[in-house]
């Protein structure tokens, strides 16, 4: 049984196009690393897009911390892949897929919601 709070939901815009990447070169079978989504996500927000971490949080809908730890981690994961010559998987993990629409609890909401509907391009 796992102990602590329960993980926020991370939003992430679209599945990748590959969920795997291999070493070419190296005679076996290569060891494997997995990364989340989550991680996959935060390195594609940040590295690939530029969005800062305030932004790239918002876009997840989790803190600026949690992005950053996040961020570390799966570059850490992907460094230790390169270097060492191993698999890379992507996995599901506690994500959505799309952006999730604000909710309106407790709060009035606007006449236009066009107005405050994010989108990441």
């Amino acid at each position: 049984m796992k102990k602590g709070r329960p993980k926020k939901i991370r939003y992430i815009q679209n599945m990748p196009p590959v969920t795997q990447f291999s070493p070419r070169g190296r005679p076996g079978r290569p060891d494997e690393i997995e990364i989340g989504l989550d991680h996959f996500e935060a390195i594609k927000l940040a590295d690939h897009q530029n969005f800062n971490q305030d932004e790239a949080a918002i876009a997840m809908k989790i803190s600026r911390a949690s992005f950053g730890r996040i961020l570390r981690e799966g570059r850490a994961r992907i460094a230790d892949a390169i270097v060492n010559g191993k698999t890379i998987r992507i996995r599901m993990g506690d994500t959505q897929v799309g952006i999730k629409k604000p909710e309106w609890k407790g709060l009035i909401k606007p006449a236009s919601s066009e107005a405050l509907e994010f989108e990441i391009k």
